[in-house]
Order: structure tokens, then C-alpha cells, then sequence
């Protein structure tokens, strides 16, 4: 019977870090719309949400210390409950990334840098997070290597953005008669885009993360950890 209830709460644990993740996806997804759309109340309703992550975060880590201690798992076990301790902090740090985005959206008063599809950069690392959890669901290794391949387009697609935020400031043109006020606003808005280019890739980084300690955990195997 103590076995059977052992391994019950190995489930409760899966269960409950798959929840976190789709929580941390609908918040970063309302992040995104909030920054593309410059809706406040979507902003707020995204950072006003971060405390419902951060809580759930100490109470799954608290799961996790509670298994480690007092079941002293062995084997795959081990591994499971420490990936999952893991990826539990990497969800809970997509979830200030996207609070990030909702504060970006606040401070942001026009639209800037068309050019920039920052919607497209969001939907790919949304999409690698999300094939990071399925890998985690059915312990597909196969997928894992599969996430870490699609990074690196990410991280050329967030520096050839980068490169265009920079150069549009190089180019812009400054001289005596322009006004501190329109001088300010330029370097804010240059500012917010890279910053928000940065997280976006960052996510990417925490998909690959995800998907490095699954690999770990089903295979035993470190390759993507790094």
C-alpha cells in the first residue's frame, strides 16, 4: 500500500508540474498580446498574476523536498523528481519574463520597428516551450534533441532583430535642434525593443533547459545540459 501511495504522488507530481507549465504559457501568451496590442489591462492582469506562479512554484519545490526526504528515491525516480525540480524553476522564471513583457507594454506609448516581428520570435519560443512540456509528459528523448536543434534559429532571429533596433539608431538622425524630449523617447523605445528581444530569447534558452533535464531524467543522459 505504501508503494501504491508513493507512486500516486510521483503522478501528483507530473500532474502538477504540467499545470504549472500551461499556467506559465497562458501568461506569456497574454504577454506577448498585451505588448502587441499595448493593452494595459492585459498587462496587469499578467504581472497582478506572477504571485499565483511564484506561490506555485514553493509549493511544488516543497513537493519535491518532501519525496526526496522522506521516500529516498532510487534509480529513475531520483532523476524524475529532480528534473521536474528543475523545470519547475525554469517555468517560474518564463513566468518573470513574461511579467517582463507586461511592463514593457505599460512603458510602451507607439508602436516602433515594423520591421521587427516580434510576434513570430514569440510564437517559436512559446512553441518550444510547450513541445518541452510534451516531451516531458511522454518522456520523449527523441524530441528533447529536436527542441535544443530549433534554438539556434531563435538566437538568429533575435540577433538579426537586435541588429535592426541598433542600426535604426545609428542612423537615426540627432542633431542641436532636436528635443531632450524626442531624444529620450528614442533611447526608451530602443531600450524596451532589445530588452524585450532578449527575453524572448531567453525563453527559447528555458525551452532548451526544459528539454535538457527530461533527456536526463528518461535517459540518463546529460548531453544537453549545459
Amino acid at each position: 500500500m505504501a508503494r501504491e501511495s508513493y507512486q500516486e504522488k510521483l503522478e501528483a507530481l507530473r500532474d502538477d508540474v504540467l499545470y504549472m507549465s500551461e499556467l506559465v504559457l497562458e501568461r506569456l501568451r497574454l504577454g506577448v498580446d498585451a505588448l502587441e496590442q499595448k493593452d494595459e489591462e492585459l498587462a496587469w492582469e499578467v504581472i497582478d498574476g506572477d504571485d499565483e506562479i511564484n506561490q506555485l512554484y514553493l509549493d511544488l519545490e516543497s513537493e519535491c523536498v518532501d519525496l526526496l526526504a522522506l521516500q529516498q528515491p532510487v534509480a529513475s525516480d531520483l532523476r524524475f523528481i529532480a528534473a521536474s525540480f528543475k523545470i519547475i524553476t525554469d517555468l517560474e522564471r518564463i513566468g518573470d519574463l513574461a511579467t517582463n513583457l507586461g511592463e514593457y507594454s505599460i512603458e510602451a506609448q507607439r508602436d516602433v520597428y515594423p520591421e521587427v516581428d516580434i510576434q513570430a520570435v514569440a510564437d517559436e519560443t512559446i512553441d518550444m516551450v510547450q513541445a518541452a512540456m510534451e516531451a516531458y509528459e511522454r518522456e520523449d528523448a527523441e524530441a528533447c534533441y529536436t527542441i535544443a536543434d530549433r534554438d539556434d534559429a531563435v538566437d538568429d532571429q533575435c540577433e538579426r532583430a537586435s541588429e535592426t533596433v541598433v542600426r535604426d539608431l545609428i542612423e537615426h538622425e540627432v542633431d542641436a535642434d532636436t528635443d531632450d524630449t524626442e531624444v529620450e523617447q528614442l533611447m526608451a523605445d530602443v531600450s524596451r525593443m532589445l530588452l524585450t528581444i532578449r527575453d524572448l530569447e531567453r525563453v527559447g534558452d528555458h525551452a532548451v533547459n526544459i528539454a535538457a533535464r527530461t533527456l536526463y531524467m528518461v535517459e540518463n543522459d546529460d548531453d544537453l545540459i549545459y
